[in-house]
């Protein structure tokens, strides 16, 4: 038997094919574009992700006959999108991305509102799903009345797939309208919003089944009846459930575009005031905390750019024993921040620069700048009772051994590589399908990958970045007061 991960990104989707055992046996990816009609907004076309999806679908059945064999799907998704749908199932507008930045001034307002983040556990963004509906009703009256469903973009899929309205806890946990400790709709959250019930979907537990496959799907695909869908999980939810991290004590950090730092709890604590996310877990009886940083790999990339380099050439450049922390100081803040400021204004900067200066020196500041970054979030972590023992590390800035020997160092905590392999938000959202499928418990399905190579935090020099994080603090005070 086989099972599909969908990974619907912001960019592109990634269907990935896996046998009973968790293997892979094939994948697929099709691209599609971002609109961004005004500054700060980001939308994207709904049906762009069902052709992405089947032009997958068509290049997996095309090159691996298991296809047929199909027994369960998962689908994984960037979070917090709004996709409205009227009466009959339409799209009304293109839906309003995590990334869109236009309703800043609505989520000020319900982030104040009484009992909002005592009820959903977190800070409302900007970026959630909640105050984009309130910008829909200021701004877009005619469409906010036609609103019959709202669907994230996972669940949406979902509803391409199996003809209903379901979501998973996972991903709802980021809508500012679900109460995260019970694991349900807040009604209270929703009058905030001027939202009702009956525009919610169906809440089910991410590895549980949402539904079947369409028939004229399957017929359309050469699949058989009964293709269960499973509820699915946010990205991150996912990606966890990719890399084995469901119980206390296991997580990652992620080093892509944005920086991740992502702990599993086996219970409900919030911590709101940190700026930390607080979310469901896609399995029963589990949450996870994260801190996220906007701008981890990206920091070097602007580096690589505005220096004429390639990234590895820069880090490259690093190769060999772990240095101290340099005289330059970079704070990462380019495009605004997360956790633990939930400053969107804040934009970064480079301190300590001499006539000597040179590009060696930049590169360790940013790669240190983003390590101090990713500590901030293993703080606010730790205050919390989140362990973070040992953590493996994910995401295109893992290639550079010494940035992961510095992120070990400066959070005191042992990160793991995994070997090369599948391990991310498709293998998790496929792990999703086949524990639906099966029955399988999810602890027996979701385990880590083999390890590569764990790297220990170099104590000799623990010290020494642990004075050069007090300083690293220090600076955003008073960078703030200047702009």
């Amino acid at each position: 038997m086989t099972y599909l991960g969908i990974d619907l990104g912001t960019s592109g989707l990634r269907a990935l094919l896996i046998d009973d055992k968790g293997a892979a046996i094939g994948s697929a990816e099709s691209h599609y574009s971002v609109s961004h009609p005004r500054s700060g907004w980001s939308e994207q076309d709904p049906a762009a992700w069902i052709t992405a999806l089947e032009a997958a679908v068509a290049t997996l059945k095309a090159a691996h006959p298991e296809f047929s064999r199909l027994q369960g799907i998962g689908v994984a998704g960037h979070m917090h999108g709004a996709t409205l749908l009227d009466t009959s199932g339409a799209v009304i507008r293109p839906c309003i991305l995590w990334n869109d930045t236009r309703s800043h001034a609505e989520a000020a307002l319900l982030d104040a509102a009484p009992r909002v983040r005592a009820l959903s556990g977190n800070i409302v963004f900007p970026g959630f799903t909640a105050p984009k509906l309130e910008w829909v009703r200021t701004h877009e009256p005619e469409n906010h009345a036609r609103v019959a469903r709202v669907l994230l973009p996972a669940a949406y899929l979902n509803f391409y797939l199996t003809g209903r309205f379901v979501a998973d806890l996972s991903d709802s946990a980021g809508t500012s309208w679900l109460d995260v400790g019970a694991r349900r709709w807040s009604e209270e959250l929703l009058e905030a919003g001027h939202m009702r019930l009956d525009q919610m979907p169906d809440l089910v537990e991410g590895c549980e089944a949402a539904g079947t496959l369409r028939p004229d799907l399957a017929a359309r695909w050469g699949v058989g009846s009964g293709v269960v869908v499973a509820g699915g999980a946010g990205d991150n939810a996912a990606a966890a459930c990719g890399i084995g991290a469901l119980s206390e004590g296991q997580g990652f950090v992620s080093l892509g575009t944005s920086g991740v730092l992502l702990a599993a709890r086996d219970g409900y604590r919030p911590a709101p005031e940190t700026a930390l996310h607080t979310f469901c877990h896609a399995v029963p009886g589990r949450w996870y905390q994260m801190g996220v940083m906007l701008s981890a790999t990206d920091s070097l990339n602007w580096l690589a750019r505005i220096t004429g380099r390639k990234p590895a050439e820069l880090t490259e450049r690093l190769d060999g024993p772990l240095l101290p922390p340099g005289r330059v100081r970079f704070l990462p803040y380019l495009s605004g921040e997360r956790t633990p400021h939930n400053d969107a204004e804040i934009r970064g900067s480079l301190t300590g620069l001499g006539a000597d200066t040179t590009v060696e020196d930049l590169t360790r500041a940013v790669l240190e700048g983003v390590a101090f970054g990713l500590r901030d979030s293993a703080e606010a972590l730790r205050a919390t009772g989140a362990r973070l023992d040992r953590l493996f590390v994910i995401g295109g800035g893992a290639a550079s051994r010494y940035w992961v020997e510095l992120i070990a160092t400066v959070l005191g905590t042992a990160l793991v590589l995994p070997r090369a392999g599948e391990f991310g938000a498709a293998l998790g959202a496929a792990r999703l399908g086949l524990t639906a499928a099966t029955g399988a418990l999810p602890e027996t399905v979701m385990t880590p990958p083999e390890t590569a190579i764990e790297i220990a935090p170099d104590t000799a020099l623990a010290g020494a970045f642990d004075t050069a994080y007090g300083k690293f603090r220090a600076a955003y005070p008073a960078i703030r007061e200047t702009q």
